[in-house]
């Protein structure tokens, strides 16, 4: 039986609506009174899921912008890595932002290069939004990612250019199709899955994760006890053809399996 859950946000423990149902908190409260502990995984800003995880109701270690960010139940900055500020100030030229929304995440701001609606929509659990500015003009100082939202082929052929052009000195993945990340190349879910596990005494085997998108791939590859929602990416499922697939984060799929792995009541309490 884990003793740790580690879950991704959107897709995965969050509903189509990019929110918290009940169903799902009270699953992750009840199981945390039994003593389990909870590691949120997302490529979303620290100040925002912070909010996500007071609607869930649980003390969970929060992974943010895809690991460039650990904090402890206390908000305590655990772990940090930011790119580099050349890296950050090149990649928010026209040479790559043109055509897509440029995005970056500070220690406390989210930065955008233009407003939008879809984006403001996403973060209505923890009220946390955007800032617009001028991001050709900035420093690239404490950018822990740079995010460019566009159609995906589009950003298919971005990544090609961002790959052909920093190597490996980039880690670069898709969080959703129509999301390319960009962090720091020591930057991943697993390797700050590492740092919180070695923060609360327990090895990769005593981990369950759960997850949906490419950014979640080193996670799952790192905890002992994997799991793919029913609606993960399928270039995802193809590089994890071992690893089981569960119901979908429209179906509550996390909470209705760990109810199932931990012999818990299917229905909701009162």
């Amino acid at each position: 039986m884990p003793h740790v859950i580690a879950s991704d946000l959107d897709g995965t423990l969050l509903d189509a609506n990019h929110t918290v149902d009940a169903y799902t908190a009270q699953t992750l409260q009840t199981l945390e009174a039994q003593g389990v502990r909870f590691i949120i995984a997302t490529g979303r800003h620290y100040r925002d899921v912070r909010g996500i995880r007071d609607v869930l109701g649980i003390r969970a270690y929060l992974v943010t912008s895809n690991g460039a960010r650990v904090h402890d139940p206390d908000n305590r900055l655990v772990h940090a890595e930011n790119l580099e500020p050349e890296y950050a100030r090149a990649l928010c030229q026209p040479e790559f932002a043109a055509g897509t929304r440029l995005n970056i995440y500070l220690d406390d701001d989210w930065l955008i290069d233009a407003e939008d609606e879809w984006l403001a929509g996403l973060h209505q659990d923890s009220g946390f939004t955007y800032q617009v500015s001028d991001l050709t003009q900035h420093s690239g100082e404490g950018v822990a990612k740079v995010l460019y939202i566009a159609d995906h082929e589009y950003l298919l052929g971005l990544e090609a250019r961002i790959r052909e052009r920093f190597g490996d000195a980039l880690y670069v993945t898709f969080s959703m199709p129509d999301c390319l990340e960009i962090m720091a190349p020591t930057v991943s879910k697993g390797h700050a899955l590492t740092v919180v596990l070695g923060e609360l005494g327990f090895g990769a085997e005593d981990c369950a994760a759960f997850g949906d998108g490419l950014n979640d791939l080193e996670m799952l590859q790192t905890a002992g006890l994997p799991f793919l929602m029913g609606n993960a990416n399928p270039k995802l499922v193809a590089q994890l053809p071992d690893v089981p697939q569960i119901g979908s984060n429209n179906e509550e799929g996390v909470a209705r399996h760990l109810r199932q792995l931990f012999g818990l009541s299917e229905h909701l309490d009162g």
